[in-house]
């Protein structure tokens, strides 16, 4: 009797602890989040295919605007905006964990194209006084690469259509800007400039977007959080073990045009979850690239969630 009573116990408690993981993960499921409908969009596309009610993409040049309006609960965005915005007390969101490392390659059409050709010639960078750019400019000079002349366009969009219609063009562009152009173009390398980066400073990318979460609700609700948190680093992860998955929800979310494009890019968009406290380090360094991009100053204490 004793043993059955114990049992009965055991699957009471068990039950219990079934029901309120689902409940806190119904709980976390219900957040809204705006991301960008670029690359960093990618970091979370399989929760957003499950639930597309609680997910809004907005243009990338857009995004900013978000913090704002301070409406959704969580928000992907460049991580060096987010910062700079809350410096300026322009924003309530402090950065919960890092998605994305670095999509950028620089390109070329020419033949036999090489990193050495930048040097002494023009070269065409997107997003003049922006983190992309500087952290570009960092990584050729610190590989020993000058240009003559560096040209600026305002996106990703912009310099695609520049390395698809000037044979001699030399651009920076991203992904997945990068694998439609060679679907269009199979001439056409590209370098990432993660390998630049890496070389420079011997580190695998550089903080290029962050998931960053209300600071009220990061105080209020904080085993939510957490629980979404951990959803979020799940998504992330399958950016790498479950390619086509994420793939799949992205044609959905109509992110990507098709699976073949999507398949091909993914994997060069670097997407890979940090928690904040543990990416603080790697964030400075990006910071100390160009501290303007980040207000100044690397960021406090308090801009970092679960900051003591």
């Amino acid at each position: 009797m004793k043993k059955l009573f114990s049992l009965v116990l055991i699957l009471c408690l068990l039950m219990s602890l079934c029901a309120f993981a689902s409940a806190e993960r119904a709980e976390a499921a219900s957040f809204t989040v705006s991301s960008p409908a670029g690359a960093p969009g990618l970091a979370l596309a399989v929760l957003a295919a499950q639930h597309p009610e609680q997910y809004t993409y907005v243009a990338a040049e857009t995004i900013t605007a978000e913090f704002s309006n301070a409406a959704a609960d969580f928000i992907i965005a460049p991580l060096n905006a987010g910062a700079k915005l809350y410096r300026a007390g322009k924003s309530s969101y402090i950065l919960a964990a890092v998605v994305s490392w670095g999509n950028l390659f620089i390109a070329s059409q020419r033949e036999n194209f090489d990193l050495k050709d930048i040097n002494g010639t023009e070269i065409t960078l997107f997003g003049e006084n922006t983190i992309n750019a500087s952290v570009t400019l960092f990584s050729l000079k610190e590989n020993g690469i000058t240009p003559s002349k560096v040209n600026y366009l305002g996106s990703a969009a912009n310099t695609q259509q520049l390395l698809l219609s000037d044979p001699e063009a030399i651009v920076l562009t991203a992904e997945p800007a990068l694998t439609a152009a060679r679907n269009k173009n199979e001439q056409i390398t590209g370098y990432p400039v993660n390998d630049l980066y890496e070389k420079a400073t011997g580190h695998i990318g550089f903080t290029q977007a962050g998931l960053f979460v209300r600071a009220d609700l990061a105080e209020t609700d904080r085993d939510a959080v957490d629980a979404f948190l951990k959803q979020a680093e799940e998504a992330c992860g399958k950016c790498t073990t479950d390619v086509e998955a994420v793939a799949e929800a992205a044609v959905a979310l109509e992110l990507l045009p098709n699976v073949k494009v999507a398949m091909s890019a993914i994997p060069n968009c670097t997407i890979r979850y940090l928690s904040a406290q543990e990416a603080r380090e790697e964030v400075e360094r990006t910071a100390n690239i160009d501290l303007t991009q980040f207000g100044g100053e690397v960021p406090a204490d308090d801009f970092y969630y679960g900051a003591k």
